[in-house]
């Protein structure tokens, strides 16, 4: 079993809060994929979890609800956690550069907050 860790910034959790403006079903969906995530970590592999290209370390959970299409970015931290940092709605081909730079400045954060508070 895995840990999932929702990443927060100053009280804020954008995860949440991003599922907060989708529909039950939308939310349920999404749900259901962070459960298989936790239980299956690095096996759940395709369709459900695709590493980032030109990244070291970032990965997005690909979830699928009736046409519309979802993306959780996250990457793994120590102790099979893994942190939650970036969702959105994905209504292109090509994932938008400002998500992926935005997950990537949230990891450095996690990573930071994590050598200042934890040994």
């Amino acid at each position: 079993m895995y840990e999932v860790v929702y990443y927060s910034d100053n009280g804020e959790n954008p995860i949440l809060n991003f599922l907060l403006t989708l529909s039950d079903k939308e939310q349920a969906k999404i749900l259901r994929e962070i459960d298989l995530l936790e239980k299956f970590g690095f096996s759940l592999g395709m369709p459900h979890v695709k590493k980032m290209a030109g990244t070291d370390d970032l990965w997005e959970l690909r979830i699928k609800h009736s046409s519309n299409n979802f993306r959780i970015f996250y990457f793994h931290f120590i102790n099979n956690k893994f942190v939650l940092l970036h969702a959105i709605r994905k209504t292109t081909q090509k994932t938008p550069k400002k998500d992926i730079t935005l997950a990537l400045k949230r990891q450095i954060n996690y990573i930071k907050g994590c050598d200042n508070n934890e040994s």
